[in-house]
């Protein structure tokens, strides 16, 4: 980290030495339209994924901790996502959305679309569509940490509410929600990371296009970096992806942490 800061000051190409040059790298940074787009990408990325993140695997977690036979199975239905591949997931993917893919065949039986969708090629829908990818590929994750969670609440609780004349909605608002809401800031900071550094989607299934649409900030700076040999202005385009990952953490550590001890 600290070489990062400091090459984020230097002119650097790996082939030659690196020179000091002070803050260029930053003036040039703040005046560049493609980072500006990469990082509304990333922050759009943040604010779309990480909810869904938070709250779907929340249910999921609450699905599979019942006694029932074979309840095993389904919990490694929902986590296989998770220990696929990125690349083929991707490819799998990549194949779904396609003109004459899956999706859009199956939204043309339904009468939803008249035409084909072209789902990665669109301006307007590419990066919707590789966030649905990091979500499914998420929620078996954090589905498993929930679950850890619902099995350290004593079932007390449970006793306690249904002689209250608690229903199973009035038990999962009063009960387990707030129980797990330690559980809840780890999967917020965690995913909210997760978000901000997104990468392997983007490669494999866009390369950050149609026209930069889907590109977002380690992408970008995956380019500076390998691409054109710009060590020096990657560097200090991820001493700002740093900064910003740093501060949205704060915020979920200040809001849900300040919710915990309450």
């Amino acid at each position: 980290m600290l070489q990062a800061i400091w090459l984020s000051f230097t002119q650097y190409n790996m082939v030659t030495e690196a020179s000091f040059i002070g803050t260029e790298n930053y003036e040039e940074l703040f005046n560049d339209e493609l980072f500006w787009n990469a990082l509304k990408n990333t922050i759009i990325y943040l604010v779309v994924v990480v909810p869904a993140l938070v709250v779907v695997p929340i249910f999921l977690a609450v699905l599979v901790n019942q006694r029932l036979k074979g309840i095993g199975i389904f919990r490694s239905i929902y986590y296989i996502p998770v220990v696929t591949s990125l690349v083929v997931a991707g490819i799998a993917w990549d194949w779904v959305y396609k003109e004459n893919g899956l999706l859009n065949y199956l939204l043309d039986i339904l009468g939803v679309i008249s035409e084909p969708i072209g789902w990665l090629t669109s301006t307007n829908t590419a990066i919707f569509a590789v966030m649905v990818v990091t979500v499914w590929k998420g929620l078996g994750y954090y589905m498993i940490i929930y679950l850890a969670g619902l099995q350290s609440i004593p079932e007390d609780l449970y006793e306690a509410a249904e002689i209250d004349g608690a229903n199973w909605w009035q038990k999962i608002t009063k009960v387990t929600i707030p129980m797990l809401l330690p559980f809840v800031l780890i999967v917020s900071i965690m995913s909210s990371i997760a978000a901000m550094k997104v990468f392997e989607e983007i490669y494999v299934m866009t390369g950050g296009g149609p026209l930069h649409s889907s590109e977002t900030l380690v992408f970008y700076i995956y380019q500076q970096a390998f691409d054109n040999l710009n060590m020096g202005y990657a560097s200090a385009a991820g001493v700002i992806l740093f900064l910003i990952t740093l501060v949205f953490s704060l915020i979920n550590l200040k809001i849900l942490g300040k919710d915990n001890k309450a």
